[in-house]
């Protein structure tokens, strides 16, 4: 993931009533979120977050531009009904962050220049529900790789290398390490489990009892 997010316009959620008129007593179950790029850019998406709000199931479709192929974009389903609140009558995930990769997406979102979010709750219990602090993670490029690799790192001469003269051989540190690791084993392997008896006598410790292994 890079560290900014791309450059985008979220425009107002357009409810869906199948043709029913949005009253007071009735809501929509369904809203529609676009998101544009500028310029009519397109982005490869690495990752979309976002904070939900009462939404219980997301769908995720993108118009995605084919930089091979002549034509217009066209329209996929990236991500199908996925769930946001484990029941959409109860609060559970109604407010939790979440993460979309590109690899949870059944097309690869490369090109895209439109994302559509469609929101659905079918819970009668809540009386608005959206997705909030929405972004967008772009693809990092080949030269965005390279970008963050250090320019120190990658212009070090010899005589910037450390010395490794004076530090012990390795092969050496590593069959003492071996040795010292059996060693533990069989000590381990032959310690008993037999508890120690107090030398005592009469309730007094008899120094003649004791002595040094």
């Amino acid at each position: 993931m890079t560290d900014s997010p791309a450059a985008f316009t979220v425009k107002s959620p357009v409810p869906l009533d199948f043709g029913k008129a949005v009253t007071d007593t009735s809501r929509p179950g369904v809203f529609v979120i676009d998101i544009t790029f500028p310029h009519g850019q397109a982005v490869n998406i690495q990752e979309i977050s976002f904070k939900n709000y009462y939404t219980a199931f997301l769908m995720v479709r993108m118009m995605m531009r084919d930089p091979s192929q002549e034509g217009s974009p066209k329209w996929f389903t990236c991500l199908r009904n996925h769930r946001l609140m484990r029941n959409p009558h109860t609060e559970q995930g109604s407010q939790d962050y979440y993460s979309l990769y590109r690899q949870q997406m059944l097309t690869a979102p490369d090109g895209v220049t439109l994302v559509r979010l469609i929101l659905r709750q079918p819970s009668l219990a809540w009386l608005n529900f959206t997705l909030e602090e929405i972004k967008i993670h772009p693809y990092p490029s080949e030269q965005d790789s390279e970008r963050a690799v250090p320019g120190w790192l990658s212009h070090l001469t010899p005589g910037d290398q450390p010395d490794l003269q004076d530090l012990p051989d390795p092969e050496t540190v590593s069959s003492s390490l071996q040795q010292m690791w059996a060693l533990t084993e069989v000590m381990q392997t032959h310690q008993t489990a037999a508890p120690i008896g107090r030398f005592d006598v009469d309730g007094c410790y008899d120094v003649t009892l004791l002595s040094y292994t």
